[in-house]
């Protein structure tokens, strides 16, 4: 979920970090860090934040008449 309570800190999804490449965060407050880190002054944007894909549904258990009116 990307709005629950209990999020676990990346600096990946800081209000304060941008990233520069796939492991590197530059921080406001503690300038270059790596992306997985966390400190004190983590506050969640959740613009940042890439959901996990959905799982593709498997139609394989449903017949043709199953999709007829």
């Amino acid at each position: 979920m990307l709005f629950r309570k209990k999020i676990e800190k990346s600096c990946s999804y800081c209000v304060h970090a941008a990233k520069i490449d796939e492991t590197t965060i530059l921080c406001a407050k503690k300038g270059m860090l790596n992306s997985t880190g966390h400190c004190r002054k983590f506050k969640y944007d959740p613009l940042k934040r890439t959901p996990p894909k959905a799982k593709p549904q498997d139609f394989e258990e449903y017949d043709r008449v199953d999709f007829s009116l």
